[in-house]
Order: C-alpha cells, then structure tokens, then sequence
C-alpha cells in the first residue's frame, strides 16, 4: 500500500517541480527582454546587447540581410543608431513566450520606436537559448512594418 501511494506522490512533485522550473525560465526570459528595453531607453546598446549570445554563431536577419556575430550585431546597431535621437525610446507590445525545452524559447512580439520624427514599428521572432551565462538570444529575425 505505501509503495502505491509514494509513486503518484513523486510523480506529482516531479510534475510540480517541473512546472516551476518552466515559469521560472519564462520569467528569466521575460527579465532579459525586459532589461533590454531598459538599456536601450537609457541609450545603452551595449546593455541592449548583454540579451544576445557572445558568440560568433548570433543571428540577426533584417531587411533581407544576414548579420552573423555578435561584434557584427553589434557594430550594425551603433551604426543604424548612432544618436540618442535615432535611438527614440523602444517598447515591446504583445510579446509571446513560448518555452519549446529546457533549453530553448521562442519570443515573439512588436517593436516600436518613439521618435520626435517618427514612429518605426515592426514584427521580431526570437530564438533564445540557455547558455552557460543564462538565457541568450541567439537569432533575431526582426521587421519593419512601418514608420
């Protein structure tokens, strides 16, 4: 009679850790798009950047092109926001989460840019992964739907 009731027990806490485990990573992923939204606004694309993976095999797809790198992502973004004005103030609507592992997430969402001239906006796919350091984007497919 004991046995019976401790393997249902186990599997319930097992189920139940699990579950915690999987909100908790989603709340990690939530915090690292979060804090990027906060670096950018604060004109800090080097902190924007801390989301993405140190690595040479970190994806940026946009407007057709293939950046691969994580130098070379970010030496793009100096290059299209070189001023605090270019910059505006960035803010993520409708984003989605979705864990797929243990390991890796896809996010999905708006973008959109606040500017004293305009109002870019578009759609970004992310895949982000759990590396060594924590949860990191590792490909960016971002577009632009407007100004």
């Amino acid at each position: 009679m004991r046995r019976t009731l401790i393997a249902p027990l186990m599997l319930f806490s097992l189920a139940a850790y699990c579950s915690v485990q999987a909100q908790s990573d989603l709340q990690h992923i939530h915090k690292l798009l979060t804090d990027q939204v906060d670096a950018w606004n604060h004109g800090d694309i080097e902190g924007y950047m801390r989301g993405y993976w140190n690595s040479d095999s970190t994806e940026f797809v946009s407007g057709g092109e293939v950046v691969r790198g994580y130098r070379e992502v970010l030496a793009r973004y100096h290059r299209s926001y070189s001023t605090r004005e270019k910059m505006g103030r960035l803010e993520f609507e409708e984003l989605v989460i979705r864990e797929i592992s243990s390991a890796a997430a896809i996010a999905t969402g708006i973008w959109r840019l606040h500017r004293a001239t305009d109002q870019p906006w578009g759609r970004f796919t992310l895949v982000i992964e759990k590396k060594p350091e924590g949860w990191r984007i590792t490909h960016d497919h971002t577009s632009s739907a407007g100004k």
